[in-house]
C-alpha cells in the first residue's frame, strides 16, 4: 500500500499526524469539559485542508481517493471523536452528493467554499420516524413555480449550528417512494423557512453538537436541486451512494480509537511491569492486548481492502456494511476491555478511555445501526 502512496499525501500524513500528537491530543479532555473546539486549532485543521479532503483539485479540494482519506480519518481520531466531527459532514455526506451528481454549476457555487472550510456543510437526512430506515423519511417538497416548498424536520443533524449549507433529502412524489419520489436539494442556512433548534445533550462526542432543523414553507430555487431538474426523484440513489462511502469513515473512526486505546492499555501494562508486577501475574492482561491488537488488525485490512476496491470503481455497497458493523463493535468491546484492564482508574473522568467508552457507542449508530447493515449484508447474500 505504501507503494501507491504520493510523497505529498506522506507529507500531509505527517503534518497531520503531529497535529494530533502536539496540538489535539494535549487538550482532548479541556475540549472534553469546556465541550468546544477552540477556533484558532479549526483554523489549524483549515490550513491544512482538511475540510475538502474528497473534493477535486478543479474545486479546490485535495482530491483524495478514499484510502487517503480513510487514512487521515484513521489519524485524526486516535483522539477526541469531535475533531473529526467538525469536518466530517463538509468531507463526507453533507458534501459528496454535489460531488457525485452536482450540476457543475453547483459545483463551482458551493464545493470550493466547502473546502476552503469557510463554509461546513450538513446532511439532513434522519427524522423522528426514519432514522437508519431512510426510505421512512416524511419531510415533503412541493414545487411552487421557480421554487420548492419543503416541509418537515430533521433530528441530530451534525454540525447545523455551523452550518451554511445542507444537503436534505425530501419526498417530492409519495406514491413513488424511493423508486422515483424522493429528491435530494442543497438547502442555504438563510433560506426563508429553515430554522434550528436547541442542541442535543448527548452522553458523548463533546465539542459536537447535532440539532433538530426545521422546514416550514421553506423556499428552495428550482436550481438547488441537486443534479437540477433531470434528477427530480432520483434523490435517494444519490443519498444511499453517500453513505456507502460514509460507512467505510465511521470504520476508520472506529478503527483510529481502537488503535489508541490499545496504546493507552500497553502503556498501563508496562507501568505495572515497572512497579514490579510480573508478567505471570498479568497473564490475563497480555492474552487482552493479544485480542485487541488482533482483532485491529483484521479491521484494519478488511477497511484498507474495501477502500481501495470502491477506488478502482467497484460497488462496496455489502462491504461497507460489513467493515461499519465489524470495526464499531471491536471498538465497542475493547472499550470495555479497556475500562476493565485499567480497573478504577478507567472509569475517571481525567481518563481519556472513559470518554473513548461514551464516545465509540455511538459509531455503532451513526450512519445506519448494525441491524441496518447486517439487513443490508444478508440481503445481498440472499438476492
Amino acid at each position: 500500500m505504501e507503494n501507491n502512496l504520493s510523497d505529498a499525501f506522506k507529507t500531509l500524513h505527517s503534518k497531520l499526524r503531529d497535529l494530533v500528537q502536539n496540538t489535539l491530543d494535549p487538550i482532548s479532555l479541556q475540549v472534553e469539559k469546556e465541550n468546544k473546539i477552540p477556533e484558532d486549532v479549526v483554523d489549524k485543521i483549515r490550513a491544512l485542508g482538511l475540510f475538502g479532503m474528497p473534493i477535486p483539485k478543479e474545486y479546490g479540494g485535495l482530491g483524495l481517493s478514499t484510502l487517503e482519506e480513510i487514512l487521515l480519518i484513521e489519524e485524526i481520531t486516535k483522539t477526541n471523536a469531535c475533531y473529526r466531527s467538525r469536518i466530517g459532514t463538509s468531507n463526507g455526506i453533507g458534501s459528496m452528493g454535489i460531488v457525485y451528481d452536482g450540476t457543475e454549476k453547483q459545483k463551482k457555487q458551493y464545493l470550493s467554499t466547502i473546502a476552503s472550510g469557510k463554509w461546513t456543510a450538513a446532511f439532513a437526512l434522519t427524522e423522528p420516524n426514519a432514522g437508519s430506515d431512510a426510505a421512512s423519511i416524511t419531510t415533503s417538497a412541493v414545487l411552487d413555480g421557480d421554487h420548492w416548498m419543503l416541509n418537515g424536520s430533521k433530528i441530530f443533524i451534525t454540525n447545523a449550528d455551523t452550518a451554511h449549507v445542507f444537503t436534505t433529502v425530501a419526498v417530492t412524489d409519495e406514491t413513488k417512494g424511493t423508486r422515483g419520489g424522493v429528491t435530494s436539494f442543497v438547502v442555504e442556512k438563510n433560506m426563508p423557512g429553515l430554522s434550528i433548534g436547541p442542541a442535543d445533550l448527548k452522553m458523548g462526542f463533546k465539542g459536537s453538537f447535532t440539532h433538530e432543523v426545521i422546514f416550514k414553507d421553506c423556499r428552495v430555487p428550482k436550481e438547488n436541486v441537486i443534479g437540477g431538474m433531470p434528477m427530480v426523484g432520483q434523490g435517494f440513489k444519490t443519498a444511499m451512494r453517500v453513505l456507502d462511502k460514509g460507512r467505510l469513515t465511521i470504520g476508520a473512526c472506529a478503527l483510529g480509537a481502537s488503535e489508541k486505546m490499545l496504546a493507552i492499555c500497553i502503556d498501563h501494562i508496562k507501568q505495572k511491569m515497572a512497579a514490579g508486577k510480573s508478567k505471570k501475574q498479568l497473564q490475563a492482561a497480555q492474552f487482552t492486548l493479544a485480542d485487541m491488537a488482533t482483532r485491529i488488525f483484521a479491521a484494519r485490512q478488511m477497511l484498507y481492502h474495501s477502500c481501495q476496491l470502491k477506488d478502482q470503481g467497484e460497488n462496496v455497497t455489502d462491504k461497507a456494511s460489513m467493515v461499519k458493523v465489524f470495526c464499531t463493535e471491536m471498538a465497542s468491546w475493547i472499550a470495555d476491555c479497556a475500562v476493565d484492564m485499567l480497573e478504577e482508574d478507567g472509569c475517571l473522568t481525567c481518563n481519556q478511555i472513559e470518554m473513548f467508552l461514551r464516545d465509540v457507542r455511538l459509531y455503532r449508530i451513526y450512519e445506519g445501526t448494525s441491524e441496518i447493515q447486517r439487513t443490508i449484508i444478508s440481503r445481498d447474500l440472499l438476492k
